[in-house]
């Protein structure tokens, strides 16, 4: 049996991006997907593309995770959602409570992910199995380290069944925080979430926004190969795959690419770790 794999999509924003994103789901299918899962905008302002690139993937004939973020949501509006996708045949949620749109108070009736969580389960029963995220490196708006692994704790205790990482590089941090989690009882699985390295500038801006470190002998690296793209790509496939590697080793329960809406490197990585 070889690892599960899922990968992540982001709505596409026009009819050339959403043709695109076909032709690169079809070349990922051939990996078999445990399921694809479709991301959410600010305060859900992707809503009408995530549920409609869900839509698609279900046709395609592959299990496809809505994200379903919950800042500035009403249970009425959350309870109507819930009974969209249900009728559109998801079988799996990602629960988040999603980025404030700016100048956004905090206000609504669901004010953490464990929140929205207790609330699907409620609504819902088992209806759906509730993927939530974790931080190893910590939420970058945490208060600190033991005040995130609690609300982590609390997503599990609400009904979560299982965890997606965010992204790492530092393996370390992902085995150190399932440790933490499991002492505290929160023992579902924790899937590493793996982001392929195609672009250093890209790579710095995300990871700056949402707090994931890049080690400093890989941003030296990168940023010492300048505008050359293919030793980028090159060092990025080596570092990623041999972090897969590791992973891999320690029986962790599955991979979950963040493809960026692209195929190549996430395929390569997958033919370099053997997994088809």
């Amino acid at each position: 049996m070889g690892l599960p794999l899922s990968f992540e999509f982001f709505p596409p924003k026009t009819p050339e991006g959403a043709e695109r994103l076909r032709g690169v789901r079809q070349a990922l299918y051939a990996h078999k997907p445990e399921f694809c899962s479709v991301t959410y905008g600010a305060g859900g302002s992707t809503q009408e593309g995530t549920f409609s690139t869900v839509r698609e993937i279900l046709a395609e004939g592959v299990s496809a995770a809505s994200h379903f973020s919950c800042i500035g949501a009403t249970k009425a509006s959350v309870r109507q959602q819930l009974a969209e996708l249900k009728a559109m045949g998801v079988k799996r949620l990602v629960a988040l409570r999603g980025d404030l749109p700016s100048g956004y108070g905090l206000g609504g009736e669901f004010q953490y992910a464990s929140d929205l969580v207790a609330f699907i389960r409620a609504e819902t029963g088992h209806d759906f199995h509730v993927e939530v995220a974790a931080y190893p490196e910590v939420h970058p708006q945490a208060k600190s380290p033991d005040a995130d692994l609690q609300a982590f704790v609390a997503k599990v205790r609400a009904g979560a069944d299982s965890a997606i990482t965010q992204y790492f590089f530092n393996s370390d941090a992902y085995f150190r925080f399932v440790d933490d989690a499991h002492r505290l009882g929160a023992d579902i699985p924790v899937v590493p979430g793996i982001m392929p390295i195609t672009s250093s500038a890209q790579l710095m801006r995300f990871s700056d926004a949402c707090g994931a470190e890049i080690p400093r002998w890989i941003r030296l690296r990168l940023q010492a190969f300048g505008d050359d793209i293919a030793s980028i790509k090159s060092f990025g496939l080596d570092v990623v795959t041999d972090l897969c590697d590791q992973l891999r080793n320690a029986g962790v329960p599955g991979l979950h690419f963040y493809t960026m809406n692209q195929s190549a490197a996430t395929q390569e990585i997958v033919r370099r770790l053997q997994l088809v």
